[in-house]
Parts: C-alpha cells; sequence; structure tokens
C-alpha cells in the first residue's frame, strides 16, 4: 500500500472506535477473574486515560512505558497512548532488576505505568514519573469520557516490543501504527477465521507479541471477547481458566501444552482451536493433545519483529511436526544456508538504536527470521533449529528440532533439548532431558534413547551424551534458551562447545 494523505489520521487505537461504531458498546469486551468490561466501559476508560496523558505532558512519539500484568489497565493504558500519538512500550513485568533498568534508560519514557509491587525497584531505577496500576482509578477520576483520536500517520511508530536475543541486552523493537491492522486481516482472518461470536484465552502475556495479538488485537478487530487472568499461567490453572470462562479459541506454548497433559483432563469443550507458537511443536504433544481433547492445535511461527505468526497450519488440515505454509499475505524464502526469509505489511521499521542489527535483519522488504527451515515434499515448512544452534558431526549438519521431536515421541520422556559439544576434538550430540513421571533416569535409559534415535533418524543423529535434568532454562514463554544449555555443558568440564 503506497502513501498517501488519507494515511494521516490512521491511529491503531480506532480498533476500538470501530465496535463503538457498529453498535457493539453493550457486548463484552474484556472478562476478568474480577470483573466485566463491556466495549462502552472500555471506550470510556481509555478516554479518560488519553485525558490523563495530556494532563501529565506526554506528547505525540513520546514513550510510555508499560510494566503491566494481564489486566485491564493495561489494554486502557496502550490504546490510550496511542490515542494520543505517544508510543506505548510493553515490557515484561517479571524481568530482572537490570532490564527493567535498561528499559527505562533505553526508552527515555516520560511517564511509567507498573505493577505495585515494582515500584521500588523502577524508582530506583531512575523512572521518576510513575504511577501504579492500583492509582489509576483515581488519576482518571473526573476526567472527560470521549477523546478523538491523534491524527497519526500509518506510518508513524506506534507502540515498541522489547526482544530478547541470547546476547546482549533486549532490544527495542519499533512498530508502527497499521501493523496491528496487517496481522488482523492476514493470520486472524485468514488463518483464525475470528468473529465476534469468538472468546479469546492466551496463556502467552500482553507485553509479548504472541500474546498482545491472541488476547488484544485479534479480538478487537471483531467485536470478541478477551479473558485476561493475571499472574503466571500454570497447567492446572490454563485448564482451570479454559473451564471457567470457556473460550472458542486457545492460544498457548509447546512447553505448557506438553505439561498441560501431564494433568487431569480439563473441559475443553468450548475450545474450536488451539494455537501454538514461539518454538516448534513437537509431534508427540499435537497427537496426543488431539488423542485427549479431539481439538487440534494449529502450530505456527512468528517473531516480535513480524508481530504475529506469518506461516502456520491450517485447521481441519495441520500437519504435525511443522510450521504448516504461509499466511495469506505473506511470502517466504528459503536461502542456500536454509535461513527463513519472510515479507509482510506487519514488519517492524527497525530496532531501537541498533542500526547494525537493523541493516542485517532487515533487508530491503525481507526480515531474516534467523531459523532453519526446509519445505517438505507436500509444500509444508518444517523447522530445523535456529541458524546459531545447527552443528555438525562427521561433516553432516544435525538439526536439533528434528532429534528433539524424536526423542519426545519415547514414552519416557517429557522434554528434550540438544546442543553440539566437543569431546576430545571430537563433535558429539547432548541431549538434556527431563523425563517423564514414573520414568526413571540412568544410564539404562540413555542406551534406550540412543538406539531410540538411531531407528528412526539417520544413524548419526542420536545423542552421544544424555545428561538428566529437572528442567531447562527458559524465556518468559517457555521457550528454551539452548545458549544457557551450552553453558551448562561447558560448565560440566568434560566438554566445549561445537562450532
Amino acid at each position: 500500500m503506497g502513501s498517501s494523505g488519507s494515511d494521516l489520521g490512521y491511529n491503531a487505537s480506532q480498533l476500538l472506535d470501530a465496535n463503538l461504531d457498529a453498535g457493539r458498546g453493550d457486548r463484552t469486551a474484556v472478562v476478568t477473574p474480577d470483573e466485566t468490561v463491556t466495549y462502552a466501559e472500555l471506550g470510556r476508560r481509555v478516554a479518560r486515560a488519553g485525558h490523563l496523558l495530556n494532563a501529565l505532558g506526554v506528547h505525540p512519539e513520546q514513550r510510555v512505558l508499560l510494566v503491566l500484568d494481564d489486566t485491564p489497565a493495561f489494554i486502557v493504558l496502550f490504546l490510550a497512548a496511542m490515542r494520543i500519538g505517544a508510543v506505548p512500550v510493553n515490557v515484561n513485568p517479571l524481568d530482572k532488576p537490570e532490564n527493567l533498568a535498561h528499559y527505562v534508560t533505553d526508552t527515555a519514557a516520560v511517564t511509567c505505568f507498573c505493577e505495585p509491587h515494582l515500584e521500588d525497584t523502577l524508582r530506583s531505577s531512575g523512572m521518576d514519573r510513575l504511577f501504579t496500576r492500583e492509582d489509576l482509578p483515581t488519576q482518571v477520576a473526573g476526567m472527560p469520557e470521549e477523546l478523538d483520536p491523534w491524527p497519526t500517520h500509518r506510518d508513524d511508530a506506534a507502540f515498541w516490543l522489547y526482544s530478547s536475543g541470547s546476547t546482549g541486552l533486549p532490544k527495542g523493537v519499533v512498530h508502527l501504527h497499521h501493523d496491528i491492522r496487517a496481522t488482523c486481516d492476514t493470520y486472524a482472518h485468514h488463518i483464525l477465521e475470528i468473529s465476534e461470536d469468538d472468546v479469546c484465552y492466551s496463556t502467552t502475556k500482553l507485553f509479548h507479541a504472541y500474546g498482545l495479538g491472541n488476547a488484544l488485537s485479534f479480538p478487537l478487530s471483531v467485536g470478541g471477547t478477551t479473558v485476561l487472568v493475571p499472574g503466571r499461567a500454570t497447567p492446572g490453572s490454563a485448564l482451570e481458566t479454559v473451564g471457567r470462562f470457556r473460550p472458542t479459541l486457545f492460544f498457548s506454548v509447546p512447553a505448557l501444552y506438553r505439561a498441560m497433559l501431564a494433568e487431569p483432563p480439563g473441559d475443553l469443550g468450548s475450545v474450536r482451536l488451539c494455537v501454538s507458537a514461539a518454538e516448534a511443536l513437537p509431534t508427540s504433544t499435537a497427537e496426543r493433545w488431539q488423542a485427549r481433547y479431539g481439538v487440534e492445535i494449529a502450530d505456527g511461527i512468528g517473531s516480535t519483529e513480524m508481530l504475529h505468526i506469518y506461516c502456520s497450519n491450517r485447521p481441519g488440515a495441520t500437519v504435525a511436526g511443522t510450521s504448516g505454509t504461509p499466511v495469506p499475505g505473506y511470502e517466504l524464502k528459503i536461502n542456500e544456508d536454509g535461513e527463513l526469509f519472510v515479507r509482510g505489511d506487519s514488519c517492524a521499521a527497525y530496532y531501537w538504536r541498533q542500526h547494525e542489527k537493523t541493516k542485517r535483519s532487515m533487508q530491503g522488504e525481507w526480515f531474516a527470521t534467523g531459523d532453519r527451515y526446509r519445505v517438505t515434499p507436500e509444500g509444508n515448512y518444517a523447522y530445523e533449529g535456529r541458524v546459531d544452534d545447527m552443528f555438525k558431526v562427521g561433516g553432516l549438519w544435525i538439526s536439533p528440532a528434528d532429534m528433539e521431536d524424536c526423542l519426545m515421541g519415547h514414552a519416557a520422556v517429557a522434554e528434550a533439548a540438544v546442543v553440539g559439544v566437543t569431546v576430545d576434538d571430537l563433535s558429539r550430540v547432548q541431549a538434556f532431558v527431563i523425563v517423564a513421571p514414573g520414568a526413571t533416569a540412568g544410564d539404562e535409559l540413555a542406551d534406550e534413547l540412543r538406539e531410540w534415535c538411531k531407528s528412526r533418524l539417520r544413524r548419526y543423529e542420536y545423542p552421544h551424551i544424555v545428561a538428566f535434568v529437572d528442567d531447562f532454562p527458559r524465556t518468559v514463554t517457555g521457550k528454551v534458551q539452548r545458549f544457557k544449555l551450552r553453558e551448562l555443558a561447558l560448565a560440566a568440564g568434560n566438554v566445549s562447545v561445537a562450532d
């Protein structure tokens, strides 16, 4: 879409206005364990919060730091900041103090809204103008209940997310006002086929790109309902929430899906589709979930930079062990090294104060994902691992994803993660394994797992070293941090990390 004069006045907060204009004011927009918020009430809260930000002297393009859990206040402040032309920056309220300090400095935010327990931490990090979530009702009392959106351009900065890589501090990812609508018109429309009758529940939080689409952009784009539950989702609490609030669309991540299978069966009778992202969904998890609940999991691949899923399985035609095919509106290509590139209108504009990284990753219209993929004969995209995670044994490439999927097909394995190591100058494979309930870790199981892989993969694709662990180092979404596993292998003293 080319730029034109009509692109002025394009404000992402108008996602909410469309519902009010369509007469959906009495419909439920947000439901939580403590309250129900209609679209009309959400509109009033956003207007009051926008007037508060104006009264605080927040100007267009200035950053507003949001360090909030999943409550209506997050949605209100996110939309309100964009509505006045400011730029909300969503960050993890469970992040480390040093990262929170980095966000304060890096964003140069002029004000911040946070969870009450974080007030002292953020003040000590230099955030002077600070309000807690509990302050908000008092601060907005008496503010007007209508507020016209600032006439932003579709290509103005709308909000930031932070992406944490394997090295260095998290990096600010700058998204534009049209990016949200792009994901709604592509993934939400073509894959979810979302409608105003849908109720969405996401275990991944709103500060994360995946959760922002699942629990804010997508339901608001059609007048649907979002279920917000503060606190970290556990296998038991996630199943309990599904049973209580009866969502039709359930979004989670592979680690949590697998953990939920270890729980007593829940009531998923309301759910028409489950969605998985953040990392590849193991075949065994997908098959066991569908066998238990009769509901398929549509696995896909997305990123903070692309805002949501751009390659996905289709409901009714999922292919376990793959990420499906490109979402309409996106194009994919794989270079000679096997790295996946994507282009589509939801791509971020740049990394904040990271010019060199922006040039490396955002190459013209294409974004270099850092993921290694292959295309199956049937045309599906199959994940092979991060480019940085690939390694060779005997001169032959090893796909950690293939080996992990195979290992997790064994009844004694709850989860597995594979890294390359060097032993006596030879490249070897080390598997970190969490055993399933009732299974016994030890040399006998390690030998059994080696034979299991040899009989199902290429003969060199088996773990020379098996380390049994209680858990893996993970990101906030449950994604395994393999670089930290490599550090653990190094710390063991008898190996070095393979090239």
